[in-house]
């Protein structure tokens, strides 16, 4: 009995033992339970809440996207289908765009993705008119998805260039345009760059026997070549990338030649006006000189069509950057009245939205930081395009070309710089500070100008001078030149200067040959003489 009871004690004991570790287990699961769910709520609480205007297929891929990640949550399309709202696409509901602001509200929305196509631009500009009245940050495909999943960067990086236009975006669209490229060998300089690369990627939907890449970067080089290999053997096209500098005259003649160029679109170029004010030799040297090297390459290789990216800031230039330009277009002009082996022609851009270094990217990194946003001067205005529309541009002007042209884009009327930060501030759903008050998000601080700006820019020199071209939007400018003694005579000057290190007779006799150049006193011009009759077409 003893040893029994003794026995039954250590069964009771033991029994006890595995009830309270069972009990401990038991609860200590459902604590672990309870700890994972509310982790998970937690986590799906942090989700940012987004909807998708558009649910057709581009829309779709969005939501299926951003389903797969941890940083974002689709509550809902808008959608102005009506055969589509009331229901659920992959679980997911379709509303109608009547009930946008209501239901952004009712669901807390922090971002709405836009998923419509380029030609909905009218649509874009209401919704995004909406989602400014809601509080809701409004992104665009396809920077969104990137900018959402990685849920880092710039908040403004899906922000559309097209959407900070006060105009409708220019239609360039003529299918007569590509049979000019067509089976062609076309070298773009400065390829990797915003411009040259936009013009790569829109050249190949012409499909050209060879697009010639040329470079000074190796870095955008490589990348340029990258992005176009895929979409290049789909449409057989071959590319040759090439490094290189334009002021290498033996370098140019060595890849035009053995690639038998045939159309040469020149949009390599120190662009930035500061920079270029404080490396005055250097400007003078890659943007007067390689252009003048490359065009004569150009001729005695008989290369059919040259097409210089210009630039608005050419127009009575206040910095040596647009003197160079200007200086440039000179040459080319007087170039052209001595062969007719090679097509000269010009495009004056405004300000390239988005392009690398421009005004859109630094807002964008300075809203990201916080603030300030950088503005100039209050009254500053500019003449701004998309790089679409800056490389269509291009490439109609070398179809329209008859020789020596300058081709200039009607724009509308110049916008207001502080107006474009302050609509890009809004479109992050921040507020703009009000410096009395101190209310509001990011503060916006005026500079001043810097060396070589212009307070407004210009496109052409004499507005009774310009004449239409086959598209409606796309005007020809007939302008003042200079002799073949004159353009020798400058580059003489520029040249003895460039020898003697002398930035500042580099900079007058640049900016004063440049200012001069459409005075009847630099044309040799007897003033009982109509200017016209001596202007270059």
């Amino acid at each position: 009995m003893t040893t029994w009871l003794g026995g039954g004690s250590r069964a009771v004991e033991m029994g006890i033992g595995v009830g309270v570790f069972a009990f401990a287990g038991l609860t200590g699961s459902r604590a672990l339970a309870v700890k994972v769910l509310s982790g998970t709520r937690h986590q799906l609480c942090k989700r940012r809440k987004v909807a998708i205007f558009g649910a057709g297929t581009a829309g779709v891929r969005a939501a299926s996207t951003l389903s797969r990640t941890t940083s974002a949550q689709v509550a809902g399309f808008f959608d102005d289908n009506r055969s589509l709202q009331g229901m659920e696409i992959g679980g997911v509901p379709v509303w109608s765009p009547e009930a946008m602001v209501s239901k952004i509200r009712k669901h807390h929305i922090e971002t709405l993705v836009i998923a419509l196509p380029d030609a909905a631009q009218s649509r874009r500009a209401r919704v995004r008119d909406l989602c400014e009245t809601a509080g809701v940050k409004v992104e665009f495909l396809p920077n969104s998805i990137d900018l959402l999943v990685s849920g880092a960067g710039p908040r403004l990086r899906g922000v559309d260039a097209r959407d900070l236009l006060d105009r409708q975006n220019v239609d360039l669209n003529l299918p007569e345009v590509g049979a000019n490229y067509t089976g062609r060998v076309i070298m773009v300089t400065g390829a990797g760059g915003s411009i040259g690369s936009e013009l790569c990627q829109q050249l190949l939907n012409f499909r050209p026997a060879k697009i010639v890449l040329f470079d000074m970067s190796e870095f955008n080089l490589y990348s340029i070549d990258m992005a176009l290999k895929r979409r290049a053997e789909e449409f057989g096209v071959d590319i040759e990338p090439y490094l290189g500098t334009i002021t290498d005259r033996a370098r140019l003649q060595h890849v035009i030649r053995s690639q038998r160029v045939e159309i040469i679109l020149h949009a390599a170029a120190y662009k930035h006006v500061p920079m270029v004010e404080g490396n005055v030799v250097e400007g003078v040297r890659n943007n007067i000189f390689g252009t003048k090297r490359l065009a004569e390459v150009a001729v005695e290789t008989g290369v059919s069509q040259f097409v210089l990216v210009s630039s608005d800031k050419a127009v009575r230039p206040k910095g040596l950057m647009g003197a160079t330009k200007r200086i440039s277009e000179l040459i080319l002009q007087d170039m052209q009245t001595r062969n007719d082996r090679t097509k000269f022609s010009m495009v004056r851009f405004g300000n390239v939205l988005g392009s690398s270094g421009s005004m859109l990217p630094l807002f964008v990194s300075q809203i990201d930081a916080g603030g300030p946003v950088t503005v100039t001067h209050p009254d500053a205005s500019r003449y701004f395009m998309t790089v679409q529309e800056a490389s269509r541009l291009v490439l109609l002007a070398g179809a329209f070309a008859e020789g020596g042209d300058v081709f200039v884009l009607d724009m509308g009327e110049p916008q207001s710089i502080l107006a474009i930060a302050k609509k890009l501030i809004q479109l992050s759903g921040l507020a703009v500070r009000d410096p009395i008050s101190g209310e509001g998000d990011v503060e916006i601080a005026f500079i001043g100008l810097r060396p070589g700006e212009k307070l407004h820019e210009e496109l052409f020199w004499d507005p009774d001078n310009l004449f239409s071209t086959h598209h409606p939007k796309i005007f020809r400018a007939q302008e003042a030149c200079l002799s073949q003694f004159e353009v020798a005579g400058l580059l003489r000057e520029l040249q003895h200067a460039i020898d003697a290190s002398d930035e500042d007779r580099v900079r007058s006799v640049a900016l004063g040959y440049a200012r001069g150049c459409s005075q009847t006193r630099r044309l040799g011009i007897s003033h009982d003489v109509p200017v016209r009759e001596k202007r270059c077409l």
